[in-house]
């Protein structure tokens, strides 16, 4: 893997936007996003006010912009920002981890109300309703009840995003989801891509977990959540 492959990193909503996601972006050449139920994922070709001007018209009502910049954002007049902090993008190939008690099983169109249930409860990240189209979402059940899931996101080239890495509190310690992004790993691995993703510099414990289980940081982004003014 060549320096300039992973580059496309540096930006990675722009990047998936622009080869992967291609197919899926909104928008034109100064700024473009996901589908809004999917992720509110967006970003803009340069931080010029004629980008920002192309990103505001993709918006609408109440709906936000989440941003993945390598530097802080400035913002103009006409927006206003909802969150900023940094994050750690880590890539690598998270070791295998067996389970012995519980089985890994794909998740699909009618799991989607049980996604947005345990999201809404641990919050990961952004999930939307048609967040599991964007890759392969594998879960846990345990009573019938969805317990654990992980999936993937973000497709910037041969690059493939780990998300909504979530265990329900009841059945955290059990090394669900050291499982689960192993699974999602060997799935994006056996394609010929590299995992990576993003989380929080706040999150110390789930940055610890992921290193522990072979993966290395990268570099420090910035995450920006807009939301326009008037």
């Amino acid at each position: 893997m060549s320096d300039s492959d992973e580059a496309l990193l540096d930006r990675p909503i722009w990047s998936a936007l622009t080869t992967s996601h291609k197919h899926l972006a909104e928008g034109g050449p100064l700024a473009r996003r996901y589908p809004i139920d999917m992720t509110p994922f967006a970003d803009m070709v340069d931080m010029s006010e004629a980008s920002f001007a192309a990103l505001g018209d993709l918006m609408s009502g109440s709906q936000v912009a989440v941003l993945f910049t390598p530097e802080p954002v400035e913002i103009p007049a006409g927006f206003k920002v909802l969150l900023a902090e940094p994050g750690e993008q880590m890539i690598g190939s998270p070791a295998d981890s067996l389970l012995r008690d519980a089985e890994i099983v794909t998740l699909g169109a009618a799991d989607v109300p049980a996604m947005m249930a345990l999201t809404e409860l641990t919050k990961p990240g952004p999930f939307a309703l048609r967040t599991h189209e964007l890759g392969t979402f594998l879960g846990i059940r345990a009573g019938g009840e969805l317990v654990a899931m992980t999936g993937e996101r973000m497709k910037p080239g041969k690059f493939v995003e780990m998300t909504a890495v979530c265990v329900h509190p009841d059945y955290r310690g059990r090394g669900y989801a050291q499982a689960l992004l192993a699974a999602v790993a060997r799935r994006i691995e056996a394609r010929g891509e590299i995992p990576f993703l993003h989380v929080f510099s706040s999150n110390s414990s789930a940055i610890a977990l992921y290193q522990r289980q072979g993966m290395r940081i990268r570099r420090r982004l910035q995450v920006t959540v807009l939301m326009k003014q008037g």
